[in-house]
Formats: structure tokens, sequence, C-alpha cells
């Protein structure tokens, strides 16, 4: 089961705010919207994946890789790497 199981239901709402921002983004384009005002909300946007991004990190450490270090053995280390791996992707983006 995965770490956000608990939290689906607040994660799909923020999932489904961020779906409007960008919808809201493409409406500024269309519009012809000033640059800059389309870049700060790209920004919130950017912003706000980031956020679900941790939260789900989050749920996944606590859980996966908890209940993996907990069982010990080759699955904990997978998990710790994956986990490592999952970080530097977000550290990039």
């Amino acid at each position: 089961m995965p770490g956000y199981s608990s939290k689906k239901d607040a994660v799909q709402g923020r999932l489904r705010r961020i779906e409007g921002q960008v919808r809201g983004l493409q409406r500024m384009v269309d519009d012809d919207a000033y640059c800059i005002d389309v870049l700060t909300q790209i920004s919130a946007a950017t912003k706000a994946l980031q956020a679900v991004a941790l939260e789900l990190l989050d749920g996944h450490l606590s859980t996966c890789v908890a209940d993996a270090i907990a069982e010990g053995g080759t699955a904990a280390q997978d998990k710790i790497a994956e986990a490592t791996a999952a970080v530097g992707r977000l550290v990039r983006s």
C-alpha cells in the first residue's frame, strides 16, 4: 500500500488545484498576459507540485522505506537507494 494512502483525498485535492492553475496558465497565454505574470504563476504551480512531491516522499520514507529497513536485507538497501534517487530527481527539478 502506498505511503500516501491515508492522505489520498488531500493529495488528489491538491493535484486538482494544480491542474486548475495550469489551465489558468493556458488561458493567460491565450489572452496574451504579461510575461512576468505568467512566469509568476508558473513559479506558483511549480512550488505547489514540489509540495505534493515532498508529501509523497515523506509518506514513502515513513512507510515503505521504514518497513524495508525493519525487515532488513537487500530490500532495505534497495529501498534506500530508490529513495535517494527520488530525492536527487526532486533536487534537480
